[in-house]
């Protein structure tokens, strides 16, 4: 595959377009420069200081689920591979010299699992008439419904025109693999925008993130709230403790491997009766912990001198996002502590804008949670069905910002002194 981008000075770049099944061909160094993501004292910054909560680490730039780091052990780790529905199909640019400067995560599947934008129904509609909907192409991060960049471009003169080449590119990779469809879901808007230039379809969603306004301390947060909020979470967080149960942030050096084993089972145990079959394998969480560890922060529960119930975030530049949580003994509010109030407090020390708590769940926002919409992109090979599904979409975006509308009036946030 090959294209040409061109620069606002009409010199033409001259970019060569492949695919590989293994992101171990590309060097970390190579595809986190294309990402955007590393620690930022690299770029003549200081160290930024966990606090008590953890040990000394770098303030980390970027989001971490588009790092090498991540998405190799995903595939390393045998999560996400061709015998797990989700074969490798990532998109690289790359300039006549054989630097690269762009890159897509992208897989081949052969089922809607693990992608948390469902398309199920258009599968079965498509096929009930007669057409094949898989294999299909999916530019995500496998199981993470966190928004993030997708079309990767090494900064410089060119990235839009890099961008506008990826975005071309996957339509016609798409169209050698005999895909029906290739989507990518959980983008940013201004790429949204860009895809929808090239013929994909647009789509949104909801999710419910915390938004830290400056927030001095968890009381100061608490203090926004209407006093009947206040009060319901402040009970929430002691019942939650009630039976002798105490909490243990960790994150760097503090994730040993026996601690692994204990968030794993945690995550076993809960997955399998929530999706039947977990995603991840342990060897996943060895891999990232190794890896990783300074971007992870681990919010363990211990009672008895055990540890009881866990849930796993990963630290961005200016967000913490909230994925897995899993527990062996079930005791009530311990999900809300763990999941999301420590989550605040995590993100109030240490000067972070955001909590991403993961897809859906109407119950975060008496939580302090407030709705946020998120985009998908769909370019549909069918015509027919393409038209179909346009027509859906236009009537979903219109429901999906009607119930943000909605949602947002519904805010525990105080509407006047109370």
């Amino acid at each position: 595959m090959s294209d040409a981008a061109s620069h606002q000075t009409d010199r033409p770049l001259e970019l060569t377009l492949r695919v590989i099944s293994n992101l171990g061909e590309v060097p970390a160094a190579q595809w986190d420069a294309c990402a955007g993501v590393g620690a930022a004292q690299a770029c003549g910054e200081e160290p930024h200081a966990m606090g008590e909560q953890g040990p000394a680490a770098a303030r980390w730039i970027g989001n971490p689920f588009v790092s090498h780091a991540f998405l190799s052990a995903l595939e390393r780790s045998g999560s996400a591979t061709p015998r797990t529905g989700w074969a490798p199909q990532h998109l690289l640019a790359e300039t006549a010299d054989g630097e690269l400067v762009g890159a897509v995560p992208c897989y081949l599947k052969s089922h809607s699992r693990g992608e948390y934008v469902f398309d199920h129904g258009w599968a079965d509609a498509y096929e009930r008439a007669g057409g094949s909907y898989y294999p299909k192409l999916q530019v995500s991060v496998p199981f993470t419904p966190a928004t993030g960049p997708r079309l990767l471009a090494k900064p410089s003169p060119y990235a839009d025109a890099v961008k506008q080449t990826l975005a071309r590119g996957l339509i016609a990779l798409g169209e050698r693999r005999q895909a029906s469809s290739v989507h990518v879901t959980f983008l940013p808007k201004p790429d949204w925008d860009r895809l929808s230039e090239h013929g994909f379809l647009k789509r949104t969603d909801q999710q419910f993130h915390w938004r830290n306004e400056g927030y001095t301390s968890f009381d100061d947060f608490l203090a926004a709230l209407a006093s009947r909020k206040r009060k319901a979470i402040r009970r929430e967080r002691r019942d939650a403790l009630e039976s002798g149960i105490t909490i243990h942030p960790l994150t760097g050096r503090d994730l040993t491997e026996a601690v692994w084993d204990d968030f794993f089972a945690f995550y076993m145990d809960t997955g399998s009766r929530k999706w039947g079959r977990p995603y991840l394998t342990r060897a996943f969480f060895s891999m990232i912990g190794e890896a990783m560890a300074d971007r992870i922060l681990l919010v363990m529960a211990k009672r008895n001198g055990r540890y009881i119930a866990g849930a796993i975030n990963f630290i961005g530049a200016d967000a913490l996002f909230g994925r897995h949580w899993g527990a062996i003994e079930h005791h009530p509010f311990l999900h809300f502590e763990l999941c999301y109030y420590q989550a605040i407090d995590f993100a109030i020390a240490h000067g972070l804008t955001t909590v991403e708590a993961g897809a859906q769940g109407e119950h975060k926002l008496a939580r302090g949670y407030v709705p946020v919409t998120t985009y998908s992109s769909h370019h549909i090979a069918d015509p027919a069905l393409r038209r179909a599904i346009a027509d859906y979409l236009k009537r979903e975006r219109a429901y999906v910002d009607a119930a943000g509308r909605e949602l947002d009036a519904m805010t525990p946030f105080r509407k006047t002194e109370d």
